[in-house]
């Protein structure tokens, strides 16, 4: 298998974490803060109190860099680690909620899915921006 049908087969909810049929009533359902907005590229992809969270972790991480810099280094993967694992999540939710739809034979319209497709395309851009 290549590289590109590895990727192909991997999903948000595989990485979240979450099962790659979890119905929306499995997911948490905190932190949509993307379903939410209309603007993309104002769009937070963490709750402000997340991202308050995530920032005071990272503070106390660098602060115990001086006594303890392999330790800091290990923290600091971990924390990089569940931030990715909270957007993969918030991602899968999305992803599940469309799938329960489906599912139920309900019609997704082309603008649900347009919608979701703009919320990828814009992380996506933040992602590989520089």
């Amino acid at each position: 298998m290549n590289e590109e049908q590895k990727n192909a087969e991997l999903t948000t909810a595989a990485l979240a974490g979450v099962g790659e049929r979890t119905t929306a009533s499995g997911v948490s359902a905190t932190g949509v803060a993307t379903v939410l907005a209309t603007d993309e590229q104002a769009a937070p992809l963490l709750l402000p109190n997340e991202v308050t969270d995530f920032r005071a972790r990272w503070d106390a991480i660098q602060v115990g860099f001086v006594d303890e810099p392999r330790r800091a280094v290990e923290q600091a993967d971990s924390l990089v680690a569940g931030a990715i694992k909270r957007l993969a999540g918030m991602f899968a939710n999305e992803r599940a909620k469309l799938e329960g739809q489906w599912d139920r034979g309900d019609n997704v319209s082309t603008e649900d899915l347009r919608l979701a497709l703009r919320r990828y395309r814009s992380f996506f851009g933040r992602l590989l921006s520089v």
